[in-house]
């Protein structure tokens, strides 16, 4: 939800040959007006709808040229951190048109608070696709243009859209067409879009999407919602006189195959080293690449959330620099994406390097990089390659690598490419996970062991030994053809971010569901009976609980049906019924 276009450049730096000049830039937020109607809720939450603020930039200073609406706050971090990030690295040297994103940490202190529409979008939609609480995505347009009429001899400029939420796809979509009317008339330009924005429909689960913008229909299936809201089914009034839309098949997934040409040979290994949460450096020749690369390694585990940090695109003005490359502890656990070969030199101590070139073909296939010793890193003249101490704990795919090189070589579309690679990606990981998400539900109390009127039993701990002995019956090898070490791998899985966020998920969800059950328990006794030979104490103990529990679940926090929340809410007005005047006033104030 709340998609907040946003935009800023920087002045960059020259380089032999090439004449700088000061850029200039722009941010947008799409909000309503406070206590307005919610419109676009669910993909693009705009709250508080308001105007541009120009600002001016010096010759060679980092300048935010347009902020909307005016009122988005925004520290002086966070400032230099999207005006840095807006525009490429002067290594890069990207000419004309080019569009990238980066993520950023949002300040402490200026996260805005949930509402009850993010916890509605976040509990129908899938983990990597929630909107996030404590960072920001930022999605570039850059134009860089000789123009004879400015000062330095090029036209620099950005335009950056900046959300919470990790739909590349679409937000990329929307900035090809926003941007080149933005470099020609910015502010009536930002101001059009975002009131077609604000009326853009609210997703239901399953169905299309039309979003027309700028004479364009934008056109998706809300594939990734789950869940159906109450405000769903609201449709734009001119639904039928729309143009031919043009068709995202997804609103978040990369060309996977085209993102991994260079390193199909170490895909595997690399979803090892993203499944351990292991700092990873991704050197690449343009912000393009960087991010595009980060974010395919990042989405190899889904459905598996990713837990780490990850930077997409980072420079050295980033305002974590110091925090990312200290070498007085050990790195932290980070995918970061750059394109300035001096962070060879700078983050030498990090345990695994992945340096990519532009993509070179070797007869009719990519040429791979190779693996490496991190001993053969040089500062400067580092040549492509995987550079790592690791060793794979399972053997490589060599059918699934024949296949996508057949594929190549017999011209299959990409689309078809991508499919195969992110297919085995998906079942790899899946392989992986179902023997934890089965030996966490044994973990479970009996249904039958829950009653009213006791406190519902305990989720027993999970015990790593327990589980790796259930592997010799109920593993990984059940559902995957690959061999090799699964018991080691699973047992530095246990080290890693990703064990400790899935395991906190999952016992939260369980004990969500255990607690819904003692609700619906409590739902079927005779409360009467109960309450016979119970102490208004007591009685008044049932009321707290109860009313509790019914909070949880109203805020979607308990999954029970609406006829056991009606229930609920009778039996809490029965026992406040039999209380006390007295009480029952201290319980039901007016």
């Amino acid at each position: 939800h709340e998609p907040i276009p946003a935009g800023g450049p920087r002045a960059q730096r020259g380089r032999p040959g090439m004449a700088r000049q000061c850029p200039s830039g722009a941010a947008i937020r799409v909000r309503r007006p406070a206590g307005g109607p919610a419109r676009g809720k669910a993909v693009l939450r705009q709250d508080q709808h308001r105007a541009c603020c120009p600002a001016d930039g010096t010759k060679c200073s980092v300048s935010l040229q347009l902020v909307y609406p005016s009122d988005f706050r925004l520290t002086d971090k966070e400032k230099s951190s999207i005006c840095y990030l807006s525009f490429p690295d002067s290594h890069s040297g990207c000419l004309g048109d080019t569009q990238f994103s980066f993520r950023i940490r949002q300040c402490s202190g200026q996260r805005s608070p949930w509402h009850a529409e993010d916890r509605h979008y976040n509990s129908g939609a899938p983990m990597s696709l929630q909107r996030e609480p404590a960072h920001y995505f930022g999605y570039v347009y850059f134009r860089q243009v000789k123009d004879s009429s400015v000062q330095r001899g090029y036209f620099q400029k950005s335009l950056v859209l900046v959300s919470r939420l990790p739909f590349v796809r679409l937000f990329q979509a929307l900035l090809s067409l926003i941007a080149p009317e933005y470099f020609s008339k910015p502010a009536p330009c930002l101001e059009a879009v975002c009131s077609e924005i604000d009326e853009w429909p609210a997703p239901v689960p399953g169905q299309t999407l039309n979003l027309p913008v700028m004479g364009v229909v934008l056109q998706v299936r809300a594939d990734w919602l789950r869940r159906e809201g109450p405000s769903s089914r609201r449709h734009p009034p001119h639904l039928n006189l729309l143009p031919a839309p043009v068709i995202l098949t997804s609103v978040h997934e990369l060309d996977l195959f085209r993102c991994f040409q260079p390193v199909l040979t170490h895909v595997q290994t690399l979803w090892e080293l993203m499944l351990l949460g292991e700092p990873l450096v991704v050197l690449a020749p343009s912000p393009a690449m960087s991010s595009e690369l980060v974010l395919a390694l990042i989405s190899c585990l889904q459905p598996l959330k990713f837990c780490c940090d990850y930077r997409p695109y980072f420079t050295i003005h980033d305002s974590e620099f110091k925090e990312f490359t200290t070498r007085t502890q050990a790195p932290p656990n980070v995918v970061l994406g750059v394109t300035n070969p001096f962070f060879i030199k700078t983050l030498q101590h990090w345990p695994h390097i992945l340096r990519v070139g532009e993509p070179k073909m070797a007869g009719d296939l990519p040429k791979q990089v190779k693996l490496k010793k991190p001993s053969r890193l040089k500062t400067l003249d580092t040549k492509p390659g995987l550079y790592t101490a690791y060793s794979a704990h399972l053997h490589r795919d060599k059918a699934l690598l024949k296949r996508l090189l057949k594929g190549l070589q017999k011209k299959k579309p990409w689309d078809t490419q991508t499919a195969l690679l992110r297919r085995h990606l998906l079942e790899l990981t899946q392989s992986f996970i179902i023997p934890l998400e089965h030996y966490m539900a044994s973990l479970m109390p009996l249904q039958k062991n829950i009653t009213a009127w006791k406190t519902p039993p305990q989720i027993r701990p999970f015990r790593q030994d327990d589980f790796l002995r259930s592997l010799e019956h109920a593993g990984p090898q059940l559902t995957c053809v690959l061999k090799g070490d699964w018991l080691g791998l699973y047992r530095r899985f246990f080290k890693s971010p990703h064990f400790d966020g899935w395991y906190r998920q999952r016992h939260k969800e369980m004990a969500q569901k255990l607690e819904a059950l003692h609700l619906e328990a409590i739902c079927e006794a005779n409360i009467e009976t109960w309450m016979k030979d119970k102490s208004e104490v007591e009685v008044v103990d049932l009321v707290l609980k109860l009313r509790e529990k019914l909070v949880q679940a109203q805020g979607r926090q308990l999954p029970v049906k609406e006829a056991t929340l009606q229930r609920a809410q009778l039996y809490i007005e029965t026992v406040i019924g039999s209380l006390p005047k007295d009480l029952q006033a201290v319980l039901c104030p007016p």
